[in-house]
């Protein structure tokens, strides 16, 4: 079979697109990210983030994050469209610092958990998911 030229654009265009859209999601998770912690860095010992390693259904993820000590805690997908889950935070009664919730994925990618310490610091914690079946329609 002959590749014609219109065919090589075509199939370059797809490409270049299903390369393009994960690196468009991932950046919006890193710009999410930095606008929470105003750009610092973030250390990882202190915060526990339990995630499956594989799912079989993207619609509804359990994760559960904990930082003792923690004044809120940020949930992100990094691969999903709307790439923010949720805010929990935490007054000075919490009996325990700890988050517990079901969450859409929409493919294979990383949650990122960013916890916030009381003397402002910020704790990281990232675990890849492998989705079987997309939640957000894919």
């Amino acid at each position: 079979m002959i590749t014609t030229r219109r065919q090589m654009l075509w199939a370059t265009a797809a490409i270049a697109t299903a390369i393009a859209v994960p690196m468009r999601a991932l950046a919006q998770a890193d710009e999410a990210i930095e606008a929470y912690t105003g750009g610092a860095e973030a250390g990882s010992e202190g915060i526990t983030l339990t995630a499956p390693e594989i799912a079989e259904n993207g619609n509804t993820v359990p994760i559960e994050v904990e930082a003792p000590g923690a004044s809120e805690i940020a949930i992100y997908a990094a691969g999903n469209p709307v790439p923010d889950v949720g805010v929990f935070k935490f007054g000075a009664l919490a009996a325990s610092q700890l988050a517990s919730t079901r969450i859409r994925l929409a493919g294979t990618q990383d949650v990122i958990a960013i916890a916030k310490m009381p003397d402002g610091t910020y704790l990281r914690a990232q675990q890849e998911v492998k989705v079987t079946i997309g939640g957000c329609g894919g």
